[in-house]
């Protein structure tokens, strides 16, 4: 039995942000990539959270009927999964949060204000020279380009965080009860509030990516992608025993 995993990128780019992990997980697992309103192929959509489960749901829809469902979000994307999984926990086999362990409000949600206040200073033309001079600093090029094509999407930021702060919290995961596990790098500021989401989630546990940022699957794509197929297979070991 092969999981299918339902793979959600972060704010500001779009799903080639998983071009590092689908050659390293395509042999093993099903994939389904989505872009978040606002982003990629939903460049022209208006981003609400709650539209944002509508997409997820129906990437989760489309899963073949007895197939093990893991749904993965990054950052924005992990806020996104968790609204999901919020109000339809039920369609999930596991859920799995990278980079967003942070809980959005007093001090946590400064990093989320920060974030939209420099988008907005900047400009989109001036975002994408600073994001392309960094990408291309910390990444080879075979590892980032892929990503890069896929283009940046700047218009959605602000509005996508003051949304995660009004409504995102670790209370979310209260009522899901399918294996969840929260993947963050060693050095990801975001990882900052995984003790209450562990609390507020029994069947949740931390992962850490050693030597890794926010950015834990640019910056270490293979132990990422391993962290990703041992949870698929305990996700597809529990379906097989049930």
């Amino acid at each position: 039995m092969r999981a299918h995993l339902v793979l959600v990128h972060g704010s500001r780019l779009s799903s080639t942000q998983w071009a590092p992990q689908v050659p390293l997980l395509r042999d093993h697992v099903d994939l389904t990539l989505v872009d978040l309103p606002g982003h990629g192929a939903r460049a022209d959509e208006d981003f609400t959270l709650a539209r944002c489960a509508d997409v997820i749901g129906e990437a989760v829809g489309a899963v073949p009927a007895g197939t093990p469902v893991v749904l993965v979000g990054h950052s924005l994307g992990g806020y996104a999964a968790m609204a999901y999984a919020a109000a339809r926990h039920d369609t999930l086999d596991g859920l799995v949060l990278a980079g967003s362990s942070a809980v959005p409000t007093g001090p946590g949600a400064a990093v989320y204000r920060g974030v939209a206040a420099l988008t907005d200073r900047l400009g989109p033309e001036r975002m994408t020279r600073v994001n392309d001079r960094v990408l291309h600093r910390l990444y080879p090029p075979e590892r980032i380009d892929p990503v890069i094509a896929g283009g940046y999407f700047f218009a959605p930021t602000a509005t996508a965080w003051r949304e995660v702060m009004a409504l995102c919290r670790p209370s979310m995961l209260e009522h899901v009860q399918c294996p969840v596990l929260l993947l963050n790098g060693q050095f990801d500021q975001l990882r900052i509030g995984a003790r209450a989401y562990l609390r507020a989630c029994p069947s949740a546990r931390e992962e850490i990516v050693g030597r890794a940022g926010h950015l834990s699957g640019l910056d270490q794509p293979e132990a990422f992608a391993d962290a990703l197929l041992r949870f698929a297979r305990r996700v597809t070991d529990s379906a097989e025993r049930a």
